[in-house]
């Protein structure tokens, strides 16, 4: 296909803010379902649910199915007051498609319905007991949160939870059986993974459970997927029952890259980052794990990326790597915007966003304009100060002689290019203030070969970075 376009993360439009995503693949099409950030926003979850799709051989072209259910659909929010949470979808034994989430004011299951999968969802039901009592408002019941489903045989596995630090409240992850009816709790819920405050001798120590429960089956292995009291990476457990007996056996990413020790130390993170939420499914041949990056400074504007994941023969998962190009490199020519960094930070490590409202002005951030005409909207990287770096993982370069950037800002320097963060500097492009976009360009060669390319500025002032050209 002529027009496939190169798969970059995050893999939707710079505009768009899709986190906590659930990937699925329904005939030859992936659908992403996940909650809606906004750009500048001050919560979590502002937006309706969106539906966004790509044919399965194509997974730079993505397509806006357009808002698939609103908040004001569910009979609980007449005051506007929940925003819709995390959600997934599964397949009912009617074929038709089931929406599961939990509104940001409540402690309950919602369900909405739909005959296609990225249609116009309608209301159906709260989850709840034969006797009519909803899930979350029994007494003993936990409080419901980010649902993950999966069903087979006529029955759906409704995986919830939410445990933070110091709460012996909440003891972990919960799975409850529900019926053919999607609603009806057959099977009261059990705890699957437990939280930090139970988690000693259970082997999920350092990882316990925290938020965002997922559920995959491959083979005859379920997935229990979660995002850990870490926060930055998302972890699992595998067992070949639905409902006990989950193992922990490690992490498949972290949104900093956190425990990749293959090209830094292992614990020197990458990217400011704050919660992490997504899942794994096949496309094709292969597998990819689906997470979300913050951006503008907050953990309120998150974007949805994926890579490439990697099976032993056991069935455990190799910890991916974040990249810029979702585990298959990119051309090595061309003009390539930055705010596709996958790696931002400067010579003062910081895992977590530093902020307390905004983010501290020491540190770069991803962002963007928000003009009314489309040529006046772009992202890019704000608030390079001296020793900033953005770095792009990987592209196939061949012959690259010369490199070009785009910049603006009241800065004074150089801007540094390695092939690895803490490596040899190639070249330099000299940095002067400028009031609009300006191109700088450099006979800068990189070596033949899969390379990461590494933009560091060293001077005063502050720098906005927005694209490069190879050549």
């Amino acid at each position: 296909m002529d027009n496939m376009k190169q798969v970059t993360n995050p893999y939707l439009p710079f505009w768009e803010y899709i986190p906590d995503g659930e990937p699925y693949v329904f005939g030859n099409r992936v659908y992403v379902y996940g909650s809606h950030d906004f750009f500048g926003g001050d919560v979590y979850c502002m937006g309706n649910y969106m539906g966004w799709s790509a044919d399965v051989s194509d997974l730079g072209n993505w397509r806006c199915e357009g808002v698939i259910y609103r908040k004001d659909q569910d009979p609980e929010n007449g005051d506007m007051q929940g925003n819709l949470y995390a959600p997934d979808v599964t397949v009912g034994p009617d074929g038709r498609y089931y929406l599961y989430y939990v509104l940001s004011s409540r402690s309950i299951v919602s369900v909405a319905v739909c005959d296609t999968p990225a249609g116009e969802y309608q209301f159906y039901g709260y989850v709840h007991y034969p006797d009519g009592t909803r899930l979350g408002e029994r007494e003993g019941d936990e409080p419901q949160f980010d649902p993950g489903v999966l069903t087979e045989n006529g029955k759906t596995y409704l995986y919830t939870g939410f445990c933070g630090g110091g709460d012996r409240s909440r003891h972990g992850a919960m799975v409850t059986v529900l019926g053919e009816d999607m609603l009806t709790v057959e099977e009261a819920p059990r705890f699957v993974a437990p939280g930090v405050m139970y988690c000693e001798g259970t082997g999920f120590e350092g990882h316990a459970f925290f938020e965002a429960p997922s559920i995959r089956k491959r083979g005859n292995l379920y997935y229990f997927i979660y995002s850990s009291i870490q926060f930055h990476e998302l972890c699992y457990a595998v067992s070949t029952s639905p409902t006990e007996n989950f193992e922990y056996k490690g992490v498949i990413i972290s949104s900093c890259d956190m425990g990749i020790d293959s090209y830094k130390p292992k614990d020197k993170p990458m990217y400011y980052t704050a919660n992490n939420h997504g899942s794994m499914t096949q496309i094709g041949d292969d597998w990819y794990i689906f997470y979300h990056r913050h951006t503008n400074g907050t953990n309120y504007s998150r974007q949805g990326c994926f890579e490439k994941i990697r099976f032993r023969e056991d069935g455990t998962i190799i910890q991916a790597e974040m990249t810029s190009c979702g585990g298959t490199p990119l051309r090595g020519e061309g003009t390539y915007p930055a705010y596709i960094a996958c790696h931002l930070f400067t010579d003062t490590d910081m895992t977590y966003i530093p902020w307390s409202g905004w983010m501290d002005d020491r540190f770069p951030k991803i962002t963007q304009t928000c003009g009314d005409e489309d040529m006046e909207r772009m992202a890019y990287i704000a608030n390079m100060r001296s020793s900033a770096t953005a770095g792009f993982r990987y592209f196939d370069c061949r012959g690259v002689k010369r490199i070009s950037i785009r910049t603006k800002g009241y800065a004074t320097g150089v801007v540094e290019v390695r092939t690895a963060w803490d490596g040899e500097v190639l070249g330099t492009f000299p940095i002067a203030y400028a009031n609009v976009w300006h191109d700088t360009e450099a006979e800068i060669a990189i070596p033949d070969g899969i390379q990461a390319l590494y933009f560091t500025f060293v001077g005063r002032g502050h720098m906005q970075f927005a694209s490069f050209t190879l050549s």
